[in-house]
């Protein structure tokens, strides 16, 4: 259980520092937060509506939030390329978030064209129907998406580390509440970006040999 507690707060410590450094992005992954609890609930009344809310809404702020607003380049605060931190990212980084996001994006389109899924379901009937495939679709998306990254984690990494991120994950919307409540008060008062000043000091490197930088 230590190992386990040490390995949450060393992901979620290093996403922070690392991922979350503009404000409009900590704002955003607030509202994202809210959502995915509002989503939790709607999954034990109506998990096609939940999946809706959880992509439509959660994500799309979420992930906003870190392609049109996080810094990229060199990052100076911890003294890493943004390369490196691509590279050594646990969970999803940029370019598996283009292809995850895509796939989300399509799936309406394959569902429009293809009512069966290629004979698998039954096809929907009316516009209700429609919006319900789609959210179950995107349910399965999520936790199909989920499960795939736990496994490779279980591969490269172990399955301390797998476990880890994927209870870091699904208990972030808590997290990011309580991370990032004054976030809207800092960007009103015109603060761009997070000094960081509680990071202090970054790994001394910025390639592979870089320490710390595992997450």
């Amino acid at each position: 259980m230590n190992g386990f507690l040490r390995e949450l707060a060393e992901q979620r410590w290093d996403d922070h520092r690392y991922y979350h450094q503009s404000r409009i992005n900590q704002c955003l992954h607030l509202i994202s937060a809210f959502s995915f609890l509002v989503a939790y609930a709607l999954l034990f009344i109506d998990p096609a509506m939940a999946a809706i809310v959880g992509w439509c809404i959660s994500m799309v702020t979420r992930q906003s939030g870190h392609f049109f607003f996080e810094p990229r380049g060199f990052d100076r605060v911890n003294r890493v390329s943004d390369e490196y931190k691509e590279e050594v990212k646990v969970g999803y980084n940029i370019r598996r978030k283009i292809v995850l996001m895509a796939v989300w994006a399509g799936a309406p389109f394959v569902l429009w064209l293809q009512p069966t899924l290629f004979g698998l379901i039954q096809p929907a009937v009316g516009l209700e129907g429609y919006l319900h495939d789609v959210g179950i679709a995107w349910l399965a998306l999520g936790a199909g998406g989920l499960l795939f990254r736990v496994l490779q984690l279980v591969w490269l990494k172990g399955p301390l580390s797998a476990t880890t991120w994927m209870i870091k994950i699904l208990t972030d919307p808590f997290h990011d509440i309580a991370l990032y409540w004054r976030s809207p008060l800092a960007l009103m008062r015109g603060e761009r970006l997070d000094p960081m000043a509680h990071v202090g000091h970054g790994p001394a490197g910025s390639g592979p040999e870089a320490p710390g930088l595992t997450r």
